[in-house]
């Protein structure tokens, strides 16, 4: 015979509400370019394919990520890019991601 559980099983309990974990946890951040609205997307939470404009590399469903946009612009969401979170804290260290078509000569 197995022991008894004192402690109630995990999916029971939840650390956080259902609206923040669809939401994710919003706060403002300061860069070279401005203040800047940043909302961080768990991994259940993401269900649409992204392209990072850090990488220019697909977000898949079910990976965390970060969706940023400047802090003026609070209502319009056409400004909201999805970012991978390794590519937003490093994009001041990078410069501006280039799309090169597939047939495009990679160097030269």
């Amino acid at each position: 015979m197995s022991p008894r559980r004192n402690r109630p099983r995990r999916a029971e309990t939840s650390a956080m509400p259902d609206a923040q974990v669809r939401r994710g946890v919003e706060g403002v951040q300061q860069y070279q370019d401005g203040e800047w609205l940043v909302r961080s997307i768990f991994g259940g939470a993401a269900t649409k394919t992204y392209r990072c404009p850090g990488c220019m590399q697909d977000i898949r469903p079910g990976v965390a990520h970060v969706v940023a946009w400047p802090a003026d612009d609070r209502g319009d969401a056409s400004d909201r890019r999805h970012w991978h979170t390794g590519c937003w804290r490093a994009r001041d260290r990078r410069g501006p991601g280039v799309e090169r078509s597939r047939n495009a000569p990679r160097y030269g």
